[in-house]
C-alpha cells in the first residue's frame, strides 16, 4: 500500500511518503553540511512524517479531499510523534544506553516532533517533560506496523543503525569543539539549528511538490559576488574621478574603504568597524563582505539593522551600484502571523498552508533586515522565524548601528553571534561609530584580538570633526512651545533645520505647533506610524529641498537618526544615550560642506519616558557626563562624542541594566538565558523535580524552549505587522483577499514589506473598537482600513481620516 504525503491542489496527483521522506533527507542534509551535522538534519528529514504510514492518515487526508465542504475532525491525527518515538525507543530505553546516541534522540526527537509548533519542553515549569509525554507516554495504535513499513519500504534497519551510527559521530565532533565541558548552549543551538533546517527542507520538498518542479533553480553565490564586486569598485574607483575627491574627508573615506578591502583577507572572526558618521561605511562593509564572501565561499551576505529605514534607504543604495533587485532581499517584518499549530492542516493545501511554504527563509544572496527579526530568527515563537536560521551559517553579517541591540536581548545577542562564529563558520562585522562595550558584560561577546578595521582611529574621528555640540540640558529644559520658538528663531539663521525627540505624540505636538505658527516654509513629519514607502516619499522630498538650499524643517522621532544620508546645517537633538547624540549629529554638516556647524542637545520636560526605560536611563547616564564636561573640559577630551566618554557611557550604561542583561522574565522569575542553557544537574527546574521525585529527570536535556519562546519579546510590548493603503498597499491589500500560488504569494509577502507598520496590542484593541482593522486569509494577514492611514501622521486610530485621493 502506498501512504499519502500530500495532495497536489492542481491534479490531485500523490506525493507518498516515501518519496517526500528520502527527498527531505536529502535537502536537510544539504543544509546540515554547513555545520559538518548533514546526518543529524537528515536524520530529521528521513522520520519527520512517519506518522503518515498509517491507515488512519490514508482514511483522514482521502476524506479531506472527497468531502471539502465537511472535512474531517481537525487534529484527529498525529503524524509527528512516530518518528520521535522510534528514536527514543531505540536509544534512549536500552540498558546499555549510548550516551551520544541518547542525547541524539532527544536533540533530533524533539526537532521532529514539533515540526508543525515549536521545539517542545524538555522540562517546563511544572515540572513535566512535553517530549517525554509525546515520545515516552503517548500510546500510537499503529505504531508496529508504521516501524515495519519504514525498515521495509523507506530504509532497511543496517542502513538505518549505519545513519544513526554517523550522526552520533558528527555528534561527538560539534561537541569537542567546546574546550570548557558546558555543552548546554552548544546543544541549544544544534538542536534549533535541526529544527530550522528540517522545517526548511520539509515546507521547500511540499512547496517544489505543489509547483510540480523537482527543484529550485540554483544561485551560484559565488559567480554573482564576483559581478556584484567588479560593479561596486567601478563605482568606488568612479569617486576618484570628482572634483571634490581631494577634499581630507573623501581621502579619508577611501582609505578607510582600501583597509576593510585588505582586511577581508583575514579568517572568519567576529570584527569591528568604527568608521565615523559620515565616513561611509555601507559602501566599506560591503567591499569587506563581497570579497571575503569570494575569499571564504560564504553564500549570504546579511545587513542587520536596527530601523527599517535603514534597510529602505541602504538596500537601495546597494541595488543601485550592484545594479540587481531580484537577489537583494528586504525583510521587514513577518506579514503573516504564525499559526501556533498546524499539524491539522497538513498534506492538503489549504490558503493557510500556500502562505506558510511561501518562500520566506532568507535563501537570497544578499539579505536587509532588522535586529529584531534577527533575534526572533533564534528566539522567537513559531516554525516561520526558526525556518531561516540554517541559512545564518557562512555568511557575512553586517550589524549596522549595533548599539541599539534592546538591552535585554544582549547575552542572547552575544551567545547566538559567538555560535554563528565558532560553528556556523560565518563572518561578522560591528559596524558603528559608537562601539558598544559587549565584551565587558556577563556573557561576553567573543570578539577577536585585533579586531579593529580602522587603523588610527583617534585621528580619523578628530579628522571627521564637522559639529560643535552645545549643551543646552544641563542648565535648562524645554517644552514644546519654548521649542518652536527656539526652532522659528535658528531656521532665521540657517537654511536647514531637524529637530529629533524621544517619543512620537511629542513630535507629532510639535509638528502641529510648528504648523500653526504659519512659517512660510516646508515642515516635515516623519515616524514609524508611517509605512517605509511613505517614509520614503517624504525623505525624498526632504532630500531635494536640502540639495536645492530651500530652507526647511523636519521633525522626527530617531528613526532619522541611523543610515538615513540627509544633512542638515543645524540639528536639534532630545537628549538620550549618547549613542544617540552622536548618531543625530551624524545628520548635520554630514559631508563637510560648511564650517562647523552646531547640535543642540535638549532635556524635553514633556516627553514620559516610563515606558521607555532603555532611553531614559540613557539620557541619565548621558546627562552625568555632560556634566563632568561643563564643570571641567579637561574631563573626556571636552567632548562627549570622544572615546573616552563613550567607553565610559557603555560601561555605567551596561552597569545600570545588569540585572537585566540575560532577559528577565518577571512572570516566571527566571532568566531566559537559564531556560535555554539549563544544566540538568544545576537548573532550578532540575533541582525542584529531584526534590519532588527522589531523582533527576530522565533525560540528558532540560532546556525550557517553548516556555523561553512563549515569553520572548525583543520590544517588550506585542507587536503586530499590519498593511497599510498607501500607495500600492491598497492593490496588495486586495490582492490577499484573491487566490493565488504559493509562487505569487511568496512574491506578495516580498512587496508588502515596503507597506507594512507594527502596532502595538493596545493599538490593534482600540483600531478594532474603531472599526479600522481588516483581517484576510482567516484571520492570519491584517490590514488597516483607509480611514486609519493619515496622509501627514500615518497610523490614525480614530479611523477618521481622509487620504488625499492622490496618494492612491
Amino acid at each position: 500500500m502506498k501512504f499519502i504525503a500530500h495532495i497536489r491542489e492542481s491534479d490531485n496527483k500523490i506525493q507518498t511518503v516515501k518519496d517526500h521522506l528520502l527527498e527531505v533527507r536529502d535537502l536537510a542534509e544539504s543544509y546540515g553540511e554547513k555545520l559538518g551535522v548533514k546526518h543529524l538534519t537528515g536524520l530529521a528529514g528521513v522520520l519527520h512524517d512517519l506518522g503518515k504510514c498509517t491507515n488512519e492518515f490514508r482514511e483522514y487526508i482521502l476524506e479531506a479531499v472527497n468531502n471539502p465542504d465537511a472535512p474531517p475532525r481537525r487534529g484527529s491525527v498525529d503524524h509527528s510523534t512516530a518518528g520521535g518515538k522510534l528514536l527514543y525507543e531505540i536509544f534512549h530505553t536500552s540498558e546499555k544506553l549510548d550516551p551520544h546516541k541518547g542525547l541524539l534522540a532527544e536533540v533530533v526527537g524533539n526537532a521532529i516532533i514539533s515540526h508543525h509548533s515549536y521545539l517542545q519542553d524538555f522540562l517546563n515549569p511544572d515540572l513535566e517533560s512535553n517530549y517525554l509525554k509525546r515520545v515516552r507516554d503517548k500510546e500510537l495504535p499503529e505504531f508496529d506496523r508504521i516501524k515495519q513499513y519504514f525498515f521495509k519500504y523507506v530504509m532497511n534497519e543496517r542502513d538505518f543503525h549505519n545513519y544513526v551510527d554517523k550522526a552520533a559521530e558528527e555528534l561527538k565532533q560539534f561537541l569537542a569543539k567546546e574546550s570548557s565541558g558546558n555543552y548546554e548552549k552548544q546543544l541549544m543551538f544544534l538542536t534549533k539549528f535541526v529544527f530550522s533546517a528540517l522545517i526548511d527542507a520539509d515546507r521547500t520538498n511540499t512547496r517544489l511538490f505543489e509547483e510540480n518542479k523537482t527543484n529550485d533553480p540554483i544561485n551560484n553565490h559565488e559567480e554573482l559576488f564576483d559581478i556584484y564586486y567588479e560593479r561596486l569598485m567601478r563605482k568606488i574607483n568612479s569617486y576618484s574621478k570628482q572634483k571634490d575627491a581631494c577634499t581630507t574627508i573623501n581621502l579619508l573615506r577611501k582609505e578607510m574603504s582600501d583597509q576593510c578591502d585588505k582586511f577581508a583577507e583575514r579568517a572568519s572572526g567576529i570584527y569591528t568597524l568604527s568608521i565615523p558618521t559620515g565616513g561611509g561605511k555601507t559602501l566599506a562593509s560591503l567591499r569587506y563582505a563581497l570579497k571575503h564572501a569570494k575569499l571564504y565561499n560564504k553564500k549570504h551576505i546579511i545587513f542587520v539593522v536596527p530601523y527599517t529605514t535603514i534597510i529602505e534607504q541602504n538596500a537601495e543604495e546597494v541595488r543601485k551600484i550592484l545594479k540587481d533587485d531580484a537577489n537583494i532581499l528586504e525583510h521587514h517584518s513577518n506579514v503573516i502571523e504564525d499559526i501556533d499549530d498546524d499539524e491539522n492542516q497538513d498534506g492538503l493545501i489549504s490558503v493557510q498552508q500556500k502562505l506558510k511554504l511561501a518562500k520566506d527563509n532568507w535563501d537570497s544572496p544578499i539579505i536587509f533586515t532588522t535586529i529584531v527579526q534577527f533575534l526572533n530568527v533564534f528566539y522567537a515563537n513559531g516554525s516561520r522565524n526558526i525556518r531561516r536560521l540554517h541559512n545564518l551559517s557562512h555568511s557575512v553579517i553586517i550589524f549596522d548601528e549595533v548599539q541599539k541591540v534592546p538591552i535585554s536581548c544582549v547575552s542572547l545577542f552575544n551567545q547566538a553571534l559567538n555560535f554563528l562564529k565558532t560553528y556556523g563558520c560565518s563572518s561578522i562585522v560591528l559596524c558603528t561609530a559608537t562601539q558598544p562595550a559587549l565584551d565587558f558584560v556577563e556573557h561576553k561577546l567573543e570578539i577577536n584580538t585585533d579586531a579593529e578595521m580602522v587603523k588610527n582611529l583617534n585621528y580619523v574621528i578628530n579628522a571627521f570633526k564637522r559639529v560643535e555640540i552645545i549643551d543646552k540640558a544641563t542648565n535648562e529644559t524645554f517644552n514644546n512651545e519654548k521649542l518652536s520658538n527656539f526652532i522659528e528663531a535658528k531656521i532665521r539663521e540657517v537654511q536647514s533645520v531637524l529637530v529629533i525627540l524621544n517619543t512620537k505624540s511629542v513630535v507629532k505636538d510639535l509638528y502641529t505647533q510648528l504648523k500653526m505658527k504659519k512659517i512660510n516654509l516646508p515642515i516635515y513629519h516623519l515616524s514609524t506610524s508611517m509605512c517605509a514607502a511613505h517614509r520614503n516619499k517624504i525623505l525624498g522630498e526632504i532630500k531635494d529641498h536640502l540639495k536645492e538650499g530651500n530652507k526647511v524643517i523636519c521633525v522626527s522621532t530617531q528613526l532619522i537618526e541611523a543610515g538615513v544620508d540627509v544633512s542638515f546645517d543645524c540639528v536639534i537633538r532630545s537628549l538620550a544615550g549618547l549613542d544617540s547624540i552622536a548618531q543625530a549629529a551624524g545628520r548635520c554638516n554630514r559631508h563637510g560642506e560648511k564650517d562647523i556647524q552646531n547640535v543642540y542637545v535638549i532635556d524635553h520636560e514633556e516627553e514620559k519616558l516610563n515606558r521607555l526605560k532603555e532611553i531614559a536611563v540613557g539620557k541619565e547616564v548621558a546627562k552625568r557626563i555632560l556634566i563632568d564636561i561643563s564643570r571641567d573640559q579637561a574631563n573626556h577630551g571636552g567632548s562627549i562624542l570622544s572615546m573616552q566618554a563613550m567607553e565610559r557611557y557603555f560601561k555605567e550604561y551596561y552597569t545600570e541594566f545588569k540585572q537585566s542583561l540575560n532577559y528577565f522574565i518577571p512572570k516566571l522569575k527566571k532568566e531566559m538565558v537559564e531556560l535555554l542553557i539549563a544544566n540538568r544537574r544545576k537548573s532550578s527546574y532540575s533541582q525542584a523535580y529531584f526534590q519532588k521525585n527522589g531523582a533527576l529527570p530522565p533525560l540528558f536535556l532540560v532546556n525550557s524552549y517553548k516556555t523561553a519562546a512563549e515569553h520572548f519579546r525583543v520590544i517588550d510590548d506585542m507587536t503586530s505587522s499590519v498593511i497599510v493603503p498607501y500607495g500600492d498597499g491598497k492593490e496588495i491589500i486586495a490582492e490577499f483577499n484573491s487566490n493565488k500560488s504559493i509562487y505569487e504569494f511568496s512574491q506578495l509577502l516580498r512587496k508588502a514589506q515596503q507597506y507594512t507598520i507594527n502596532i502595538f496590542d493596545y493599538e490593534r484593541e482600540q483600531l478594532i473598537k474603531n472599526d479600522g482593522l481588516v483581517r484576510y486569509l482567516d484571520g492570519k494577514v491584517l490590514a488597516l482600513k483607509e480611514g486609519a492611514y493619515d496622509k501627514e501622521f500615518g497610523l490614525n486610530l480614530e479611523n477618521d481620516s481622509h487620504l488625499d485621493a492622490s496618494i492612491f
